[in-house]
């Protein structure tokens, strides 16, 4: 198989911005190890610890359109989403719970209105007023603004861990984008763009949906 794929001409395999040659080694490293991709047991057994599908379905519930418009009365629900999620560091799960807290009315009310913007209205607005919001405690971090849209759009939107997003963007020489610390929308969307383009690039065992796809990089580059 590596064979095959590597008579293509070298050209194509440095397609724009993206080493498409790197993604290919990692792709044939991986199935060779899981044939079956996301469905071989192992894949299975990691998948359960996530439980992506799960909290999607939650958020799907919490995050609808007509949720959202109840206001600050489903604050606690939409903040579970951050609680809930096994790729959230503890330490930010805890801070952020504490902050939930301690939120004003008025503050409750700028985090449903980024939630609902960011899924339903104007994404840039939703996402910058969620950094707005958030900046002045300091938790304004990629893993929290992402998370939203990242469970509600699983095969669209992208969740960004700084050392995973770090690691593709250096591995397969995404040459255009630099990693910031600080959630910059521009960055998410070419980061977006660029995984939904990989991810057309190998089999389709390995992209289930895009945390899985981040997920096969992320165990591959290591």
């Amino acid at each position: 198989m590596i064979q095959l794929k590597y008579l293509v001409n070298e050209a194509d395999l440095k397609r724009g911005s993206m080493n498409i040659k790197k993604l290919l080694f990692l792709e044939d490293e991986f199935l060779s190890i899981y044939p079956l991709g996301f469905q071989s047991e192992d894949m299975i057994q990691v998948g359960k610890k996530h439980n992506v599908n799960k909290l999607s379905k939650y958020v799907l519930d919490v995050c609808s359109e007509e949720n959202l418009s109840k206001g600050i009365e489903v604050v606690d629900d939409v903040a579970k989403i951050i609680s809930k999620s096994s790729m959230v560091s503890v330490f930010e799960k805890m801070r952020f719970r504490d902050l939930v807290k301690v939120w004003s009315g008025p503050e409750k009310a700028l985090f449903i209105y980024s939630v609902r913007e960011n899924i339903y209205g104007d994404e840039e607005e939703g996402f910058n007023q969620l950094v707005y919001l958030l900046k002045p405690y300091k938790l304004a971090k990629w893993t929290i603004i992402t998370a939203f849209r990242a469970y509600y759009n699983l095969n669209y939107d992208v969740f960004m861990k700084p050392t995973t997003v770090k690691k593709i963007i250096n591995y397969l020489e995404l040459d255009d984008i630099k990693y910031v610390s600080t959630p910059d929308f521009e960055l998410y969307t070419k980061y977006r763009d660029y995984i939904n383009t990989l991810k057309q690039e190998v089999n389709i065992s390995l992209s289930p949906n895009n945390p899985a796809f981040s997920g096969f990089l992320m165990i591959s580059i290591d």
